[in-house]
């Protein structure tokens, strides 16, 4: 059965006053199958191209402490124990910091896990055209 689901890109920001970003994840919560994962791919070399001073060391230890909180427990601290609904909701939240998530959008899935890897090969890991693309 189709269940409606939300998703938000990870995002990171090497230099927030110029506004340019790398998409580096996908954040998905589908309610209806209680379904709440994070998916990251980090590409050293790209997010050089846009700031070869960016600590990279400290954007791993940072999508780690999101990827705590969506999986959820007392290791992530208090926002760890919310509910996987409050916990995206938390995770989504506007931040000013060098990782940050868009504007959450939405759409509908049979199978929110499969739907996680797509959305990561369509809008992360581009290493080559998109699935179904003429060439």
């Amino acid at each position: 059965m189709a269940e409606l689901f939300e998703y938000a890109l990870v995002r990171v920001v090497p230099r927030v006053e110029r506004g340019e970003c790398m998409n580096v994840g996908v954040l998905l919560w589908c309610q209806g199958a209680g379904y709440l994962d994070l998916r990251c791919v980090l590409d050293d070399e790209r997010l050089a191209a846009l700031d070869p001073y960016l600590d990279l060391a400290g954007v791993r230890v940072h999508l780690d402490a999101l990827h705590r909180v969506c999986v959820g427990g007392t290791a992530a601290g208090a926002a760890g124990v919310l509910s996987p609904g409050e916990r995206f909701r938390w995770l989504t939240a506007p931040r000013s910091t060098i990782v940050q998530t868009s504007p959450v959008h939405t759409g509908v899935t049979g199978d929110p896990a499969a739907e996680l890897e797509h959305l990561v090969e369509l809008l992360v890991d581009r290493q080559g055209p998109p699935s179904g693309a003429a060439g």
